[in-house]
């Protein structure tokens, strides 16, 4: 098998009725890997992702790159010809995703023991802010909440300032991978017993319930713990992290900044040498993590004038002479042009239309996690809306252009 062709997930059908970052999220890492994804979209303006961070045109590239190697077909899922469409999927597919606010499926007559009739071997992974059960089940909401219920946002940014929003949707993205892993998971589980002949898996084990808030709660390591035994209420400490020193971001003399994380213990003792503070390296103090700590505004101190009096590159040269783990903090820019990115085709160009005009050479992310080598070649990037309605309904469920018509919505948008 060649790079271009390894597909593990090659033969596996997905239906992705989401919206906006979490669920296109876990449908982008399934296609990813050469599952089929069919994205259904609204009419008229499809998932509202194609407006977000919107530059130029109609799509974004945002959209571009969370619904790459899927196909779009516009489904109107107020009309019974487009539930009627979905259904006929769902009996051909082995995994539906959605992350509506719970009760919207059931809505529309297309809750989980509907979908079962329609194919009782179906895996339905479910995202939402707080889950399908509980007391804020019905409760909408963004992962900006959810990342606030979970803990996460307490421990963000400066401690004499108000919380602070890391600069991407992290918590759609982990339940993203959550919901991907949980899909996998149970379609492992529904073939396990396939070759075993142990019997058809219960419809309540194919339901994937992700919550948003848990899944960044599961990210939260010790916090509950720490809580509980000892009392410990973890707070902001900016870019330091709790209880782990010297371990931080410092300014050069070039005003660019680095990060270094000298915190194992044999490593502190070359850190400390390296910037000329052998004392520090030979404080009784300091030799273990609790103790580097206390002193962590001291270390800090010491290791910024250290900072200060070099260039970046000189720095960091310095500390990788010494085995001390160490880095730039990049932009964008600096990714795109960086080598060890490039060696593993983690930026793969495409010429892209943005709706008005094709933009060429435009690099995006490329696959994660890396198999043979090097990242896998995108095979394409998110769809024009409704793109491969003809090819979906007409190929796969053989719909004739009146039907399709009736489903995609555009019987009604025709009507005078």
């Amino acid at each position: 098998m060649t790079h271009e062709t390894i597909a593990p997930l090659d033969g596996v059908r997905v239906l992705e009725l989401g919206n906006y970052i979490a669920a296109p999220t876990a449908g982008r890492l399934l296609a990813d890997f050469g599952a089929e994804v069919i994205k259904v979209e609204r009419p008229g303006s499809g998932d509202e992702l194609r407006n977000w961070r919107l530059h130029k045109g109609n799509t974004s590239m945002l959209y571009r790159t969370l619904n790459r190697n899927k196909k779009s077909v516009v489904l109107d899922l107020r009309t019974e010809a487009g539930k009627h469409a979905v259904l006929a999927l769902v009996a051909k597919s082995d995994i539906l995703l959605e992350n509506f606010r719970p009760g919207t499926l059931e809505k529309w007559g297309l809750g989980p023991e509907v979908l079962n009739q329609a194919n009782p071997d179906l895996i339905v992974t479910r995202i939402s802010a707080f889950g399908q059960t509980g007391p804020l089940s019905e409760r909408p909401g963004f992962a900006a909440v959810a990342e606030a219920y979970s803990g996460f946002r307490n421990l963000v940014g400066d401690p004499d300032r108000a919380p602070v929003r890391v600069g991407v949707s992290i918590g759609d993205s982990i339940a993203g991978l959550y919901a991907a892993f949980g899909s996998m998971m149970s379609l492992y589980q529904r073939e396990a017993r396939r070759r075993s002949a142990a019997g058809a898996v219960p419809l309540a084990e194919r339901i994937i319930d992700v919550a948003l808030n848990e899944a960044m709660f599961s990210m939260m390591e010790s916090l509950i713990p720490d809580y509980q035994a000892y009392g410990v209420d973890r707070q902001r400490v900016g870019g330091r992290m709790e209880g782990i020193a010297p371990s931080n971001a410092y300014v050069c003399k070039d005003g660019a900044s680095i990060v270094v994380a000298g915190n194992g213990d044999s490593i502190f003792q070359r850190y400390m040498q390296t910037i000329g503070r052998p004392d520090l390296a030979e404080d009784p103090a300091l030799q273990t993590n609790a103790g580097r700590w206390a002193s962590r505004e001291e270390l800090d101190q010491a290791i910024g004038e250290w900072t200060g009096q070099l260039t970046a590159p000189e720095a960091l040269a310095a500390l990788e002479d010494a085995g001390v783990p160490a880095g730039p903090i990049y932009t964008a820019a600096d990714i795109s042009m960086d080598s060890q990115y490039a060696a593993r085709n983690m930026i793969q160009k495409f010429n892209v239309s943005t709706g008005e005009e094709i933009l060429p050479g435009v690099g995006f992310p490329g696959i994660v996690p890396v198999i043979g080598e090097q990242s896998l070649p995108i095979r394409n990037l998110g769809p024009d809306l409704g793109e491969n309605t003809e090819e979906i309904l007409g190929g796969l469920l053989h719909l004739d252009a009146a039907q399709i018509d009736a489903a995609s919505g555009r019987e009604e948008a025709v009507r005078p």
